[in-house]
């Protein structure tokens, strides 16, 4: 049977196969409210589950949730795979989109075709794009293909977004147009100014910096 719905972990969200979301939120703290629930759904759905943190803080949270739910059916397994954006989004210390959506062909493939997961929940901390580093220019161009990869696979792919980080208003609204859906104050919205992605990147050629 084909899933057409599942629960997020918020109260009253749910999710759809194919999914890109842009989740937006201030500090910390409402960070790891949006992320523990949202991982927590999936582990206990069975889902693999993968994590690429910026903050070292949001990387304790999410070993602390494996530890909390069982570190035998989440980590050892595989079943939960937190990383660090200097391995995923900037390994080598530069960001390249070719590389970036061949990482999570890679392990959203292989969680699917190798592992034999039904389902797997994806969430990158987007803060890494603030470093002055090769190639973050080239987040907004990232965000849009990755709309192109989303299909793929079953999956949903969360980008977390700190509105006390990110405040330029154009970027946040370029942000949106890459995104389907927007999660904020805690309801998903299908997003108006979304814009595909080969109108987004004909129009944007170099996908301005944040």
């Amino acid at each position: 049977m084909t899933m057409t719905s599942m629960a997020m972990g918020l109260p009253g969200v749910n999710l759809a196969p194919g999914d890109h979301i842009c989740a937006f939120y201030r500090g910390a703290t409402q960070r790891d409210e949006l992320l523990v629930p949202y991982l927590r759904e999936g582990l206990l759905a069975g889902d693999k589950c993968i994590c690429v943190t910026d903050d070292p803080g949001a990387d304790e949270t999410v070993r602390a949730l494996a530890e909390e739910l069982d570190v035998d059916v989440s980590l050892a397994t595989g079943q939960l795979e937190p990383m660090r954006s200097e391995s995923t989004y900037l390994s080598g210390g530069y960001f390249a989109i070719d590389r970036m959506i061949g990482f999570w062909e890679d392990a959203v493939g292989g969680a699917v075709r190798r592992d034999g997961f039904g389902f797997v929940r994806a969430v990158g901390e987007m803060t890494w794009a603030l470093r002055d580093l090769p190639g973050v220019e080239h987040l907004l161009a990232y965000e849009a293909r990755l709309n192109d990869f989303l299909p793929r696979y079953p999956q949903v792919v969360l980008c977390l977004y700190d509105l006390e980080k990110f405040s330029n208003g154009e970027i946040l609204l370029d942000i949106m147009r890459t995104h389907p859906k927007v999660l904020l104050s805690g309801q998903l919205l299908d997003n108006p100014w979304y814009v595909e992605p080969d109108e987004y990147l004909a129009t944007h050629p170099t996908a301005g910096h944040p």
